[in-house]
């Protein structure tokens, strides 16, 4: 609907000024104590303002870009919007769907031998080590800004699809069927967009039992920074191939300015209070989760993917922890694996959430990157300096900072057989000591070869075309 310049003019002057002040709202949330920011110091704070423009970046992105009847996959996370201690070894990507509708997704996404278990190629391109697809409905994670969202029922995930599990045809690609039901007779790659609950909706009780998928979501992980490479999906709604948008309007506009700014303002205000209640990262509190509170130089329980934790990986084991350390302590972390994952992976992050600097640093590790000791053990070391071992875990100068391990499994092995993890805090010079006599030497000369490396991978995984 068109209306009068005049109006038009008054309706989207509001509708900015709107925005302006919900982004306030979003800035409060990086030193206002009733807002549950990280504590304040001269970096929480700058790193403060750099977190909450990358959620300005990806709002702008998805309050005026999103199209279910066109849509575009796009980057959920990036190098340049990190949050929700995101995994420095992933391309999160995402696309609006209506789940009463037809996708299709194409890929071509060079050698995937290792999707159907058989070894890997070395030394040439391939395929990302791991991939999965995951249909839910609602919205993403934090969009509410309440941690009510947390609540079993308000999302469901209504189908996934891992690399385990897709069939790529012989020129090596493959499609993926997105519907409410699959079709008679068909036998190719496919996710539901729909499913029938049992229970009400816990805010909506007269929601038919049916839910569709808004969003269909994923992960690229890369465990060969090298030679591993990112896959380009196309994604159609059927029957809408070569349609087009309605013209623009005011109203449209104004609409998006508004919801560009409640994103920002309710992802930094919902993932503020989550590391500080549910996850109990400054000390456990009413509302903190049992078990789950977030330990100094120490770890909470595994627990598997949920609503319940944030949401994540729905195939990820994961625990957590935050790293307490001076200037002359480490912290040796041992990780005992007892059934092999797809993917096992650790990643550094200040107390926003954002993953430490994984180019030009070593934030993170995972399980190519990792040297076993002789017993099969990873011991993993996090220190503010080199210490010239191969398993170092750089702090980037943080004195605290969130411990992220991730363990991934197709199907989630029984509770007795998942791994185990545990930290223990040193003395930086008595490192050694604590060591396996076996522990190697990483020099000067190849550590800075090991970060050239990780600066190339990740630009050539983020470049824009």
């Amino acid at each position: 609907m068109t209306i009068p310049p005049e109006q038009a003019k008054a309706v989207l002057r509001q509708a900015w000024d709107d925005m302006i002040d919900t982004l306030q709202q979003a800035r409060a949330a990086i030193d206002q104590p009733e807002l549950m920011p990280a504590p304040a110091s001269d970096r929480n704070l700058a790193e403060g303002y750099r977190y909450l423009m990358g959620f300005v970046h990806s709002a702008v992105e998805r309050a005026f870009h999103e199209d279910p009847e066109r849509p575009q996959f796009r980057n959920a996370l990036s190098v340049i919007t990190r949050a929700t201690i995101d995994n420095a070894d992933a391309i999160y990507f995402y696309a609006p769907i209506d789940g009463r509708k037809h996708y299709l997704i194409r890929a071509r996404p060079g050698d995937s031998r290792h999707w159907r278990g058989e070894a890997a190629l070395t030394k040439v391109p391939k395929a990302p080590h791991y991939v999965i697809f995951e249909a839910n409905s609602g919205e993403l994670s934090g969009d509410s800004g309440d941690l009510a969202e947390m609540r079993p029922g308000i999302k469901t995930q209504t189908g996934r699809l891992d690399c385990s599990s897709i069939k790529v045809d012989a020129d090596g690609s493959f499609d993926i069927l997105l519907a409410p039901e699959k079709p008679a007779g068909y036998r190719g790659n496919f996710i539901s967009t729909m499913k029938v609950v049992k229970h009400p909706h816990p805010t909506n009780p007269d929601l038919p039992p049916e839910r569709y998928a808004s969003y269909i979501t994923g992960r690229q992980l890369f465990n060969d920074w090298e030679f591993e490479e990112a896959i380009h999906f196309e994604i159609t709604q059927l029957g809408a191939e070569g349609s087009q948008p309605p013209a623009y309007s005011a109203q449209r506009a104004a609409e998006e300015i508004r919801r560009c700014g409640e994103l920002v303002r309710n992802q930094v205000h919902f993932w503020n209070a989550f590391w500080t209640i549910p996850m109990g990262s400054y000390g456990e509190r009413p509302g903190t989760l049992p078990g789950l509170a977030f330990k100094r130089n120490a770890f909470n329980q595994i627990n598997v993917a949920s609503g319940a934790t944030g949401g994540g990986m729905s195939t990820n084991l994961y625990a957590g922890g935050v790293f307490e350390l001076e200037p002359d302590e480490a912290l040796i972390i041992e990780n005992r694996i007892r059934v092999q994952p797809h993917y096992v992976g650790f990643q550094l992050s200040n107390l926003w959430g954002e993953s430490l600097d994984y180019a030009n640093r070593i934030g993170s590790l995972n399980g190519q990157q990792m040297t076993a000791d002789p017993d099969g053990v990873i011991r993993l070391v996090v220190a503010h300096r080199d210490p010239g071992v191969p398993n170092w875990l750089d702090t980037c100068g943080h004195r605290e900072g969130f411990l992220a391990p991730r363990w991934a499994y197709s199907e989630t092995p029984e509770p007795d057989q998942w791994p185990s993890i545990s930290a223990k805090k040193v003395a930086f010079n008595e490192l050694r000591q604590h060591l396996p006599a076996s522990t190697g030497v990483v020099t000067p000369e190849q550590r800075r070869a090991q970060i050239a490396l990780r600066q190339q991978h990740v630009q050539r995984r983020f470049r824009a075309f």
